[in-house]
C-alpha cells in the first residue's frame, strides 16, 4: 500500500487526480498549502461563496495569483479556477470533490450532487454524517463511487485504529478521543464562549475567530458528531445516556474505557467515548488525551494479555484491556490520504456502513414555545450522541435540523427535543428523504 508510489506512477503518466475543493475555509486552505508539493494531484476547481477569502486562502498556501481563472473550461496547465457556485464543479472533469462547507444541509446536497455526477466525494462537513451520511454512502455505493471521511480529521483517524484492530484479530471494546470538557460546557453559548478557551483577547476580538463554531467545539456537540462518524463507519453502538467525558491520561484510557463490569465506564463492549483532558473541578490531566485518538482492545486469550502486559502504560492492570493511541491528527495537511484511497483504490479512509448512532438536540436552557432554534454551537440546543435506535424510538430532532425551526411547546433544560415539538420550514425535503433513508439503514445492535 503505497500510496506515494501509485501517484507518483500517475504524475510519470499524466493522468494526475483531478480535485475540486467546495469551501476555502481553514480545512481547505491547508490542503491547498500541502497540494502543489504532492505529485499525481491536480486541483482543478475550488468552490467558494467568498472570493475575497478564497484568494486570502490561496495567498496564505502560497499560490501564484497568475494561476487563478474564472472559468472551468480554462483550468489546465497549472491553472485553478475560482467559481462562485459549487454546481459548476458537478459537470467539471474532476475525479474527487471534498466537501468542505461544514453545513450539514448544503454539505448533503453537496454531497449528493457529485455522487450523481459519479464523482468520488471526500466528506470534511462530518456534521452531515448523523443526519444522512449512512444513506449518501448507500447511493456512493449504488453509483460505484466513494463517499469517505477526511483523513485528518479525528474520526477517519479513529477509523484507522479500529481497522487496525479488527485487522490484526482484536475485538474493539471502545473507540474515542480525548477533549476539553466541564459539565457547565452544555449551557455554553456565543457570548460565554471566550471564558472557556485559552485564546488571547486581541485574538477573540479580532473577528477571526468564529464564536457559534468553537462553541460546538466545547458543548459537546462536535464531539457528538464526531462519534456518531466513528460508531456509523464501524458498527459501534454508543451509550444512550451520551459521551461520558471521564477526566484521564494517557495511561488511564484502557482502564476508563472499559465496561463497568470490568471497572471502567462503558455500558457495553464495541462503543465509543470521549474523555476529558480536565478534572471535574478544572484542572489539567497530566499526560491527558487532548487533541489524540485511541482504540481500547480486548486480549484474546490469557497470553496475548501477557504480551500486551509487556507494553508499560498500554494495558490496564490486568492486561485484558490494552489501547492504542495516536496523540495528534493535522486536519486538512492529511486530507490527501483519502482523495489517493478514493481515486487509486477505491476504498474510503472510513464511511458508514449502517445507521447506528445519531446526535439529538437538547436544550440548553429552558425553551419557550414560539422560539426558534439556532443549531449547533447556538444559544437554544446542543447536540447528544445516542443510539439510532434510541433516536427514532424517542422521535428526536437531529442537531442538523435544529436550526431555523419553531418550536410548538415548552422545552425544559435538558430535555431532547422531540421533531414533534417543532414545525421544520420548507426548502428541507431533500435531507429530509436522505433522512428518511438513513433511518430505514437503523442497525440494533445487542449489548
Amino acid at each position: 500500500m503505497n500510496l506515494h508510489a501509485l501517484l507518483q506512477g500517475r504524475q510519470n503518466d499524466g493522468r494526475p487526480i483531478r480535485v475540486g475543493l467546495i469551501g476555502a475555509g481553514r480545512f481547505g486552505t491547508m490542503y491547498l498549502a500541502q497540494a502543489p508539493r504532492i505529485p499525481g494531484i491536480e486541483i482543478v476547481a475550488i468552490a467558494e461563496l467568498n472570493r475575497h477569502r478564497a484568494e486570502e486562502a490561496l495567498r496564505l498556501a502560497e499560490w501564484d495569483p497568475a494561476r487563478i481563472v474564472d472559468d472551468i473550461a480554462d483550468a489546465r496547465d497549472g491553472k485553478v479556477a475560482l467559481v462562485g457556485d459549487a454546481n459548476l464543479l458537478f459537470d467539471a472533469p474532476l475525479d474527487v470533490v471534498i466537501e468542505a462547507t461544514g453545513n450539514p444541509i448544503v454539505g448533503t446536497r453537496h454531497a449528493l450532487r457529485a455522487i450523481e455526477a459519479g464523482k468520488h466525494i471526500v466528506m470534511v462537513t462530518v456534521e452531515a454524517d448523523p443526519l444522512a451520511g449512512p444513506a449518501l454512502a448507500e447511493r456512493a455505493r449504488r453509483a460505484g463511487v466513494v463517499y469517505s471521511l477526511a483523513y485528518g480529521d479525528q474520526p477517519a483517524a479513529i477509523w484507522e485504529l479500529i481497522d487496525w484492530a479488527r485487522t490484526n484479530g482484536f475485538e474493539v471494546v471502545c473507540a474515542g478521543k480525548g477533549a476539553k470538557f466541564l459539565p457547565h460546557y452544555h449551557e455554553m453559548n456565543p457570548d460565554n464562549v471566550w471564558e472557556n478557551w485559552e485564546f488571547s483577547a486581541e485574538l477573540t476580538q479580532s473577528g477571526h475567530l468564529n464564536p457559534r463554531m468553537y462553541t460546538a467545539f466545547r458543548d459537546g456537540t462536535k464531539a457528538a458528531i464526531e462519534m456518531a462518524a466513528v460508531a456509523n463507519a464501524a458498527g459501534l453502538r454508543p451509550s444512550d445516556d451520551g459521551l461520558s467525558f471521564t477526566p484521564g491520561s494517557q495511561a488511564d484510557i484502557p482502564k476508563v474505557c472499559r465496561p463497568k463490569s470490568a471497572g471502567g465506564v462503558l455500558d457495553h463492549s464495541g462503543s465509543v467515548d470521549v474523555m476529558s483532558s480536565m478534572t471535574r473541578d478544572g484542572q489539567w490531566v497530566d499526560h491527558h488525551t487532548q487533541e489524540g485518538v485511541f482504540v481500547v482492545v480486548k486480549a484474546t486469550n490469557p497470553y496475548v494479555a501477557e504480551c500486551l502486559s509487556d507494553f508499560p502504560g498500554c494495558s490496564d492492570e490486568t492486561g485484558e484491556y490494552a489501547a492504542l493511541y495516536r496523540p495528534h491528527h493535522f486536519v486538512g495537511l492529511e486530507v490527501n490520504t483519502s482523495v489517493a484511497h478514493a481515486a487509486l483504490n477505491g476504498a474510503a479512509t472510513g464511511a458508514p456502513i449502517g445507521f447506528y448512532a445519531d446526535v439529538v438536540a437538547v436544550a440548553k436552557r429552558p425553551l419557550a414555545a414560539g422560539e426558534e432554534l439556532d443549531g449547533e454551537g447556538g444559544y437554544t440546543v446542543w447536540g447528544k450522541l445516542v443510539s439510532a435506535a434510541h433516536s427514532l424510538r424517542e422521535n428526536a430532532l437531529p442537531i442538523a435540523l435544529a436550526h431555523g425551526v419553531t418550536l410548538t411547546k415548552d422545552i425544559a433544560a435538558g430535555e431532547i427535543v422531540s421533531r414533534d415539538d417543532v414545525v421544520i420550514p420548507a426548502g428541507l425535503e431533500e435531507a429530509l428523504q436522505l433522512r428518511a433513508e438513513t433511518e430505514a439503514l437503523v442497525q440494533e445492535v445487542a449489548s
